[in-house]
């Protein structure tokens, strides 16, 4: 009985670890996402439009990556 209990424990274990790594790869995913996604977005932006939001070229990546850790 000993054994039976000790191999559901570790495939409850297995599971929760599964379930806890698919969790972070989605969170990846979603933030990588929103980092493209706001980089492309301001990257297709001119210089008149960038310096009227004020943010210069040079600042795309920073804010980009900026917004996907603020998700």
């Amino acid at each position: 009985m000993a054994i039976a209990q000790s191999t559901f424990g570790a495939s409850n274990w297995v599971v929760g670890t599964l379930t806890t790594v698919i969790g972070h790869a989605k969170d990846y995913l979603a933030k990588r996402k929103l980092y493209r996604d706001t980089y492309n977005e301001l990257s297709e932006l001119t210089n008149r439009e960038l310096a009227d939001l004020g943010i210069s070229r040079s600042m795309i990546r920073s804010l980009a990556l900026e917004a996907a850790k603020a998700a």
